[in-house]
């Protein structure tokens, strides 16, 4: 493995990230329960997550908003826009795949 420095590696990470958000706001026909049911996390949860750090590091930040960070607009206007109703197919796959609580 390449040695990076912390500086490098952050930077790295950063930019993965942004791409990731870039390829889900393009791919507005791949549904958040899709993502779920291949890899165990969708959009939502990527905000969630966004969201939680920043709490972490003491910057206030509500779900609407690192919703909008990761949707590129509110989150009411992209599920207006993009959001289909999921299939039977799709809701009993959910229920297989979903985390256990």
């Amino acid at each position: 493995m390449t040695d990076l420095s912390k500086e490098q590696q952050t930077e790295f990470e950063a930019a993965a990230f942004r791409r990731l958000v870039r390829h889900l706001r393009e791919r507005t026909d791949v549904q958040n329960i899709d993502l779920m049911n291949l890899a165990g996390f969708c959009r939502n949860c990527l905000s969630n997550w966004y969201r939680d750090a920043a709490n972490e590091a003491g910057v206030p930040l509500d779900k609407e908003a690192s919703r909008e960070i990761v949707y590129g607009m509110p989150y009411e206007e992209w599920r207006a826009r993009y959001q289909r109703e999921a299939t039977d197919a799709q809701k009993a796959a959910f229920e297989i795949s979903r985390p256990k609580e």
